[in-house]
C-alpha cells in the first residue's frame, strides 16, 4: 500500500514557519515537536494581513530551510491584548524559562523587529496540538 503523500493528508493545510529567522523557525519547531510548545500568537494586523489559521485547521510547520518538520492542528485562537497575556498562556509558549517577564521581553523584541509593536495591541494567541512528526 502506497503512502499518502503530505499533501494527500493534510490538502488545506497552511505551510509556515515559527519565528522571523531560519535560527528562530528551528528552535521553536524543535519545542513544538518535543512537546514543549504547544501555542503560538502574532499581531492581529498580520493575522488579519496574512493567510492565517481558523480552528481546526492543519498547519505544517517548517524549519530554518522551509523543510516541513511537524504538522500541528489549531484547537483554539484568543483575541487578547500583549499587556493582558498571563503568565499560564506565556508557559504554553515553551520558551526560555516560560516565565512571563521572559515571554514580554522576547515577544516585545519580536514585534518591534516587524515594527508593530506597543503595550496594549491586540495579539492572536493560538493554541495547537502536535499531529504529526515528519521524517
Amino acid at each position: 500500500m502506497n503512502k499518502k503523500t503530505l499533501a494527500e493528508r493534510y490538502p488545506d493545510a497552511l505551510h509556515w514557519s515559527f519565528g522571523d529567522s531560519p535560527e528562530m523557525a528551528d528552535e521553536l519547531a524543535q519545542l513544538v515537536i518535543r512537546g514543549v510548545k504547544t501555542a503560538s500568537c502574532c499581531s492581529y494586523h498580520a493575522y488579519k494581513s496574512e493567510v492565517s489559521p481558523s480552528i481546526g485547521d492543519y498547519n505544517v510547520i517548517l524549519n530554518g530551510r522551509n523543510e516541513p518538520v511537524c504538522v500541528i492542528r489549531t484547537v483554539s485562537l484568543t483575541l487578547i491584548r500583549y499587556c493582558d497575556v498571563s503568565a499560564e498562556m506565556a508557559a504554553k509558549e515553551g520558551e526560555g524559562d516560560k516565565s512571563l517577564a521572559y515571554w514580554q521581553q522576547g515577544h516585545q523584541e519580536f514585534f518591534e523587529r516587524a515594527g508593530d509593536f506597543s503595550p496594549d495591541m491586540l495579539l492572536v494567541f493560538e493554541q495547537f496540538k502536535l499531529v504529526e512528526v515528519l521524517d
